[in-house]
């Protein structure tokens, strides 16, 4: 069976690493916000070139922290993607805020930067962009419509550590970005954990206080907050592979190629776009075939994942915004036809030969 990502492969090339981290940890017995939290924050600031970097429990929570450090709540409007992952939204929504959504574009599938200006109202806030299966969104666009309308923007960066625009990192180019450490992630820890990183200051200390109970110490609550503290132990696992991350992405974008080359002229491929560097946290296609294509890899083994099957402005649990079925066509079109194939570091060229074989006898 070829899975997704394997990380029992990786796992096995950082081992020793990871057994003396947990060792060193657990012979300190400072389990929460200790020194390797400390550590791995300021290496994270440095890697983006931030001033702040905050750990917490998830990537949802990064999200959720920073809307609301940022001042956005109840009756505010952010501006966002359709097409992305629930955490997008419900971050959103647990602030009190509402989503609005953009449609997205047919190549990158990230969200249509030129429709987002004619969803602006006097109760929009934010933009909140995702940088979906690690390529970046056209932040130039979003960064000029922000500044014309004096919003914030947030990035949701689940899926795009490493990844650059012009030669900046995501997350470190509008207001506030926030990543998810999940095992699958490019870079994923052995649990839940997130990360914002920002330039401000003062929203910083916020996130400190909201991540701890609304609070910076000495059972002194200046608000109601969270328990979000990224955990001790995912921060060492984390300063583990954050020394490979680089090496991580240039193998994850050598297996994309390689993709491309064998599959092009027979469905469509993800694009990178000038001056971007995707790191593809999944390797998408798009397909009308796409069910037969799946089928086909599930009888040789293979496996494969439909991100995302029903998008956002369908789903039951969001109905109460009011959006039908037409509205966003680009992405009711994506879900029809997007598969995502396995991709991982380790992925074997002879792995992703086989795999585009069947694919290209199917269509």
């Amino acid at each position: 069976m070829v899975p997704m990502v394997d990380l029992k492969k990786q796992f096995q090339e950082i081992k020793g690493e990871v057994f003396h981290v947990l060792t060193e940890i657990l012979e300190s017995s400072k389990y929460i916000l200790g020194t390797k939290v400390s550590e791995f924050e300021k290496k994270v600031a440095n890697y983006h070139g931030v001033r702040e970097a905050i750990g917490v429990a998830s990537g949802t929570d990064a999200l959720h922290l920073s809307i609301d450090a940022l001042g956005i709540g109840e009756g505010d409007e952010v501006i966002t993607t359709p097409f992305t992952f629930f955490a997008t939204v419900e971050a959103i929504l647990y602030t009190g805020a509402l989503p609005v959504f953009v449609d997205i574009e047919p190549d990158t599938l990230n969200i249509d930067a030129s429709q987002i200006e004619a969803n602006v109202t006097k109760k929009t806030k934010a933009i909140l962009p995702v940088h979906l299966f690690g390529c970046p969104s056209d932040m130039k666009k979003i960064l000029n419509i922000a500044k014309k309308n004096g919003l914030k923007v947030i990035e949701d960066c689940a899926q795009s550590f490493g990844a650059e625009v012009n030669g900046k990192k995501v997350g470190s180019i509008g207001d506030a970005g926030c990543f998810s450490f999940y095992p699958s992630k490019n870079l994923g820890g052995y649990g839940d954990g997130g990360m914002i990183i920002l330039n401000s200051i003062r929203v910083a200390d916020t996130i400190r206080e909201l991540r701890n109970h609304g609070s910076r110490g000495s059972y002194i609550h200046k608000r109601v907050g969270l328990n979000s503290r990224l955990d001790e132990i995912q921060a060492g696992i984390l300063l583990v592979k954050l020394m490979r991350i680089d090496e991580y992405n240039r193998k994850r974008r050598q297996n994309a190629a390689l993709y491309n080359n064998l599959l092009l002229d027979k469905v469509t491929c993800p694009i990178e776009k000038k001056d971007i560097c995707h790191v593809y946290h999944q390797y998408t296609i798009i397909s009308r075939k796409r069910d037969s294509i799946q089928q086909k890899l599930k009888k040789n083994g293979i496996s494969s994942v439909i991100y995302y099957p029903v998008p956002l402005h369908l789903q039951k649990a969001l109905k109460f915004l009011g959006y039908q079925k037409g509205d966003f066509p680009v992405a009711e079109k994506a879900a029809k036809e997007v598969l995502s194939l396995p991709m991982y570091p380790e992925l074997e060229e002879s792995v992703i030969e086989e795999i585009a074989e069947i694919i290209r006898s199917t269509v």
